[in-house]
């Protein structure tokens, strides 16, 4: 396996130019970009005329990592020449008129093989139930196979979101990476770290991911209770109370569900994920030390080989509401992963509106708030 990272900004350009000599069948370009902005444009310009044979995925961020650094607006990528693995990329329209269980069962039936070894798979974060689409994939593929990813971010502003098909940036897509054979390694991870503050309450009436009534009471009436001043800020602050529920499955007991967006008229919120009726949330609230504890123990508990030779590739995923929280402090999370990981790891990775990764007993599902980890190696 050959693992090259680069990262292109409007002040600099490229750190370090593109090498078509990695381009192939079986090469993989993970980008993680900012808005659409011209060094955007340039930079997929280059990698166009670079890699016309790889396999090609990425999406929108609300920051970009790259090794122990964090940016807005730059084109982060990782370029992985597999030299035994094999690859495929298949990608499916989203939105209202589009179901994302059905997506997320399409896109795993046409992956699905017997050498099938993982799935990295990317959405539009603002055109995806994520827990429908998580669902879709689980249900498709074999019970522990790793699938992992994310939903595309667009800083706090939740304007427009997209991931990249066809080599070209797209809305309303959900985008996936197949990777085959006994030599691909993959490993996942993920971990919270924010604490409950106030009363259980029971949902009692949702529909998929949006929320009318906690314990009879108008959902968005109620959060506004809870944030105070900062309920004018709303959805953005939103992130800084997330929702858990109660959920057995979880390492810890608890669903996470992140904020997307209001209805003043209906009184009602639209999370990243399904708020199930009859089930039991509590609010949550940061603690930053947690937060970066979180963040080492998602890499502390990766089950990785010890006898790999050669780097590996870490995809870090950490939700918006993360970084509103942490502040100056988000590099200390993006620190504490690489620092935790095996010596030869490489990391990149961006900042979401919801990450995507197995719970304990191996299901693929929706996350939010988390700190996200994907390993990928060859043997």
């Amino acid at each position: 396996m050959q693992l090259a990272i680069h990262k292109c900004t409007s002040e600099g350009g490229w750190d370090l130019a593109p090498d078509p000599g990695l381009d192939s069948p079986d090469t993989v370009l993970f980008i993680f970009a900012g808005r659409q902005t011209a060094v955007l444009e340039a930079a997929l310009a280059d990698l166009r005329t670079a890699f016309p044979l790889a396999c090609w995925i990425g999406c929108s961020t609300a920051g970009e990592i790259c090794a122990r650094t964090l940016d807005d607006d730059s084109v982060v990528v990782a370029v992985l020449r597999f030299s035994r693995a094999k690859v495929r990329a298949v990608h499916r329209q989203i939105g209202p008129e589009c179901d994302a269980c059905a997506a997320g069962s399409e896109i795993a039936g046409e992956l699905a093989a017997a050498d099938l070894k993982g799935v990295f798979v990317l959405a539009d974060g603002l055109s995806v139930n994520g827990s429908e689409l998580a669902k879709g994939l689980a249900g498709g593929l074999p019970p522990g196979l790793p699938v992992a990813g994310g939903l595309a971010a667009d800083g706090d502003r939740f304007e427009q979101t997209w991931v990249i098909v066809g080599r070209t940036p797209r809305a309303g897509r959900v985008a996936a990476i197949g990777f085959y054979g006994d030599h691909v390694g993959i490993a996942c991870n993920y971990r919270g770290g924010w604490d409950l503050f106030g009363p259980e309450r029971e949902v009692t009436r949702s529909c998929g991911n949006v929320l009318y009534t906690l314990d009879d009471q108008p959902a968005l009436a109620l959060y506004r209770k809870y944030l105070g001043d900062r309920a004018a800020g709303l959805p953005a602050t939103g992130l800084l109370f997330p929702l858990a529920i109660r959920n057995e499955l979880e390492a810890d007991g608890l669903t996470v569900r992140t904020i997307l967006g209001i209805d003043e008229n209906e009184q009602s919120i639209t999370f990243a994920g399904d708020i199930p009726q009859g089930s039991f949330v509590r609010l949550m609230r940061a603690n930053r030390d947690r937060l970066i504890d979180g963040a080492t123990g998602a890499a502390a508990g990766m089950d990785l080989p010890g006898d790999v030779a050669g780097e590996r590739l870490c995809i870090a995923i950490s939700c918006i509401g993360r970084r509103l929280v942490l502040g100056q402090r988000c590099e200390e999370e993006i620190e504490a992963v690489l620092d935790t990981l095996p010596a030869a790891s490489r990391l990149i990775g961006y900042y979401s509106y919801g990450e995507l990764s197995p719970l304990g007993s191996g299901r693929c599902d929706l996350h939010n708030q988390t700190m996200t980890l994907t390993v990928f190696w060859e043997a």
